[in-house]
């Protein structure tokens, strides 16, 4: 009797523990029919940190292609001249001379960029930023002071550096296609768009950044114009500048533009001011804001 006793309490454990299982099966087939059925998520909007991040490599990218387009047409020149030879000879000076720097401050520019917290952005941003670096620390060694006869070969040689900068793949636009808060945020930044405009079709919401756009430098970020003295440039964060023989370094921070020559420190707050430079030149702040400084130097 007690045997048979046994028995049955172990059947009866079997036939609950079937019934459980049975139970639990059935409990999953409704939890998977509930998340098909359920509406995808929508993809969260795009901050107002992310659309100035997108913005900022949007307007190192074009840099680096006005650089490139320019340091084309300045190695035409030099190598088919209409001046004469001391002016040929002064034009390749200068372009040794000038472009290193421009260089220096896409790779600058590319440093303040930070992290935008998309990792594939990011990603894009270190490509970019190792490709300038290596540029960079090439043309370091580059000297403006050769002779006329070695200047066309120096010349050549940097533009070959500055025309090996093209866009790391897959580029921002092509990220912005598998990524909707990269395509919002691309859609929104201005300097990502044509003629400097939001999108067709884009609207202001309560999360839009309420400051407005610089106004656009007439040189935009092609220091050498200032040799002559006269020139209105975009500084994003740092350039050095040399106009009518005066050198200055350019620092603009979120609340000030700063001014340094071998002798001078200026330092100028709030929406603009002017610094001079002896007899020799004078420095207006046009526009200025968190994104950078459109600034006017003039012969005074």
């Amino acid at each position: 009797m007690g045997r048979s006793a046994g028995v049955g309490v172990v059947v009866a454990g079997l036939v609950l523990a079937v019934g459980g299982c049975g139970g639990g099966a059935d409990e999953r087939t409704g939890a998977s029919d509930d998340t098909r059925s359920a509406a995808p998520t929508p993809a969260r909007p795009a901050s107002g940190e992310l659309v100035r991040w997108v913005g900022g490599m949007c307007a190192s990218a074009n840099a680096v292609k006005e650089l490139r387009a320019e340091s084309a047409e300045e190695l035409r020149g030099i190598r088919d001249p209409d001046e004469d030879e001391l002016s040929a000879r002064a034009r390749a000076v200068g372009y040794l001379a000038g472009t290193p720097t421009d260089v220096r401050s896409v790779e600058s520019d590319l440093a303040e960029l930070g992290a935008s917290g998309v990792p594939a952005a990011d990603r894009l941003r270190d490509a970019w930023q190792k490709k300038v670096g290596r540029v960079v620390a090439r043309l370091d060694g580059v000297s403006p002071a050769v002779g006329l006869e070695q200047a066309e070969g120096s010349a050549a040689d940097v533009d070959r550096l500055v025309q090996s900068l093209t866009p790391p793949k897959p580029d921002l636009p092509a990220l912005t296609k598998a990524d909707p808060r990269l395509a919002a945020a691309y859609q929104r930044a201005e300097r990502c768009t044509p003629g400097g405009k939001p999108a067709t079709g884009e609207t202001s919401t309560a999360t839009s950044e309420p400051t407005g756009p610089l106004p656009e430098a007439a040189d935009g970020r092609n220091y050498r114009a200032c040799s002559d003295g006269a020139c209105e440039v975009l500084v994003t964060s740092e350039a050095d500048i040399t106009a009518n023989g005066v050198s200055v370094r350019v620092s603009v921070a979120d609340d000030h533009v700063t001014f340094r020559t071998a002798g001078t420190l200026m330092q100028l707050g709030g929406a603009g001011g002017e610094a001079g430079f002896g007899n020799e030149l004078k420095a207006t702040v046009v526009a200025h804001d968190e994104d950078g400084a459109v600034l006017k130097f003039a012969n005074p």
